[in-house]
């Protein structure tokens, strides 16, 4: 592992204990660039500086612990994303504005920007002036980087306002589909199959936070240790 290799994984478990820590969970010093993660009153995982989630299945008996696990895996997935772009992105050079703020989107009149700080990274989108020397109308995400792309899209244009679901109808929907799928006796296999996969569809689109009863989750995507 080269040095700017190492480094930046350490900035990235940096952060992510940051947000697991919002989150409610306890993390331990970073050993060997793995940042382990305590839930409840014992070890649940650890994260790997390249954004890997590493388990003992005997950890993750129960729903609860199932569901603590698929957050940490939502946090370190979401994370690895806004810090990759955080590490080439560039100064956003804007007339009357200070601090370090890094260009993570920039489309058509709109910009999103993050702002590393002590306390995490920061987000916030503006509109370009009518010359792209200034900005202006600063929505503020503190550390929601979730809501700040939805914010992004809309004020770009690149998605109708109309077209985006808010985060509370999602879950709704997500919830109405399990519900039928619990419920209704009539389904065929194959139509369960469909609503089984569009719920994993919808669950994919909600933040981390969002949507707190949910499924089992699976495995995809995590690493056994």
């Amino acid at each position: 592992m080269n040095d700017q290799s190492g480094t930046a994984q350490l900035r990235f478990l940096e952060e992510t204990a940051i947000r697991l820590r919002q989150n409610g969970f306890t993390v331990e010093p970073i050993e060997d660039h793995h940042l382990p993660v305590r839930w409840e009153k014992g070890r649940l995982c650890r994260v790997s500086g390249k954004g890997s989630v590493l388990y003992r299945q005997e950890c993750v008996d129960s729903v609860r612990a199932q569901d603590a696990l698929q957050t940490v895996i939502d946090t370190a997935k979401m994370t690895t994303e806004y810090m990759a772009i955080l590490e080439t992105a560039t100064l956003l050079k804007a007339g009357g504005l200070t601090g370090d703020y890094r260009v993570l989107a920039d489309f058509s009149s709109a910009v999103l920007a993050g702002h590393p700080t002590e306390r995490g990274v920061q987000f916030v989108t503006w509109e370009w002036d009518f010359d792209r020397k200034g900005v202006h109308h600063g929505h503020y995400f503190q550390d929601d980087y979730e809501a700040a792309k939805r914010d992004f899209t809309v004020r770009s244009g690149l998605v109708p306002k109309d077209a985006l679901f808010e985060p509370e109808q999602l879950a709704e929907i997500y919830r109405a589909l399990r519900l039928v799928r619990e419920q209704d006796e009539s389904l065929s296999f194959g139509r369960d199959q469909e609503l089984a996969e569009l719920m994993e569809q919808v669950g994919k689109s909600l933040p981390e936070a969002a949507l707190r009863q949910r499924d089992a989750p699976e495995q995809i995507g995590m690493t056994m240790k």
